[in-house]
């Protein structure tokens, strides 16, 4: 059985299916790199389920890898077999082949969980963006988007947010697509990207997705604890789009918020936090170092802060064998994508901490992501109110999907989630067939 990639040359003379050298300036992945985690976990599910052999030969390599030279830019493509491919953009000094490809799959098993017609792509540019202007990132990014040519598309690859980008990035995306094609036919590709501006046909609530799906779970965990969301404390690594949005959302909840850490350094008070206010001072200041109204800590003392539950919401492989063993909690929401890796998750099922996997804690993204692209898709527009109830029927419904499914097969919730998104995907291939 042969995997179809696609090599045709697009509008820049880029072609798909290459393979990548090390950048120019020398960063070599570590020897047990983010794809490693992916395929490691993607086995265990696997060997546990008997998974359908072809499908798992499919499933084990992306479709299409496309790289970009003018600067190093990469989309990966792993599978479409659910829908159009489907994931963010990054712009992040440390984004390489492995990176993507690992975000990639996490996003066909996202899609997967949170049952919505996408597949799972991912895409990156190896950047500092603080180190350019703004004009210079929106050349950066017009340029990318162009050298994209026909790799994306509504109805094929649909790019969203993700670390160091924002709707504005996505408007840019937009208007560079829209000018090459034909003037009659503009109208009806704005779904070529989600996560736009409002008055580009963003939707409402996109901005606070994540976050608001991934305190949805914490309400449905917390409920089968038997346990109230409002006497919770907590406390948050990375102070971005999701954490501090998870942590405003928690505020009213009565939610004590007891730590919080940045790319500046990390700060806690055993008082509390006022979310709101320290998510003003770090947007002004560029961080939470500073921050007066609590003390700062060091990382370590960071990660060890006594609480119920811990929530990573910065990069990738946070949580290892040298800081599992600091945390003192009963629950890692991950608000990030990958920030466990293997010997970390290993240590936290030895000692008993519960986990709210990555590809089902911050599934809120992408789903609201689905509905902007329908909205688009159908010149609606829907309402605050509408967009979170769709969004915490369908977070709930995954939860219990891979609650029941960690109890059925007695595995971890991170081994379960795998198994649900593999037994829809692999559903799909045996009802379609393999071609040819």
């Amino acid at each position: 059985m042969s995997i179809g990639t696609k090599t045709e040359p697009n509008r820049a003379g880029v072609k798909s299916g290459t393979t990548v050298a090390p950048d120019v300036s020398g960063h070599v992945a570590a020897p047990h790199n983010l794809f490693d985690t992916v395929r490691r976990q993607f086995d265990k599910a696997c060997d546990l389920i008997s998974f359908d052999p072809n499908v798992r030969r499919i499933l084990a390599k992306s479709t299409n890898e496309i790289s970009v030279n003018f600067f190093t830019g990469y989309r990966v493509q792993h599978n479409s077999s659910r829908g159009p491919f489907k994931g963010g953009l990054r712009f992040h000094p440390s984004v390489d082949i492995n990176e993507v490809r690992a975000l990639a799959a996490w996003m066909t098993w996202k899609t997967a969980i949170a049952d919505i017609p996408f597949g799972g792509a991912k895409g990156g540019i190896q950047i500092d963006p603080s180190k350019y202007s703004k004009r210079e990132l929106e050349r950066i990014t017009r340029r990318f988007t162009f050298a994209l040519g026909d790799n994306i598309g509504p109805e094929y690859d649909i790019p969203a947010p993700d670390v160091n980008t924002n709707p504005q990035i996505m408007a840019w995306i937009l208007d560079t697509y829209l000018s090459t094609m034909p003037p009659h036919t503009r109208q009806g590709a704005a779904h070529v990207v989600t996560g736009k501006p409002l008055v580009s046909g963003g939707s409402q609530g996109r901005d606070k997705a994540t976050g608001q799906g991934l305190v949805y779970l914490l309400e449905e965990w917390a409920k089968d604890q038997k346990l109230s969301v409002g006497k919770l404390s907590y406390f948050v690594q990375g102070f971005g789009n999701v954490g501090s949005w998870a942590a405003r959302i928690l505020a009213p909840l009565g939610a004590k918020l007891l730590a919080v850490e940045d790319h500046t350094g990390a700060v806690a008070n055993e008082a509390g936090l006022d979310a709101e206010d320290l998510c003003n001072f770090a947007r002004t200041a560029g961080g939470v170092r500073g921050y007066p109204k609590a003390k700062p800590v060091d990382h370590d003392t960071f990660l060890s802060t006594k609480a119920d539950v811990f929530i990573p919401a910065a990069l990738e492989n946070q949580i290892t064998a040298r800081t599992a063993p600091l945390l003192n909690v009963r629950l890692v929401a991950e608000g990030g994508n990958g920030p466990t890796d293997w010997d970390g998750d290993s240590i936290m099922q030895e000692r008993g901490i519960g986990v709210l996997p990555d590809i089902l804690c911050n599934a809120g993204g992408v789903i609201v992501s689905y509905f902007e692209w329908l909205q688009n898709k159908r010149s609606e527009f829907w309402d605050l109110e509408e967009v979170d109830s769709k969004l915490k029927r369908r977070m709930s419904a995954a939860y219990r999907s891979v609650r029941d499914t960690a109890s059925s097969y007695k595995t971890d919730w991170r081994t379960a989630a795998y198994i649900v998104a593999l037994t829809r995907l692999e559903t799909v291939y045996k009802e379609r067939g393999i071609f040819p």
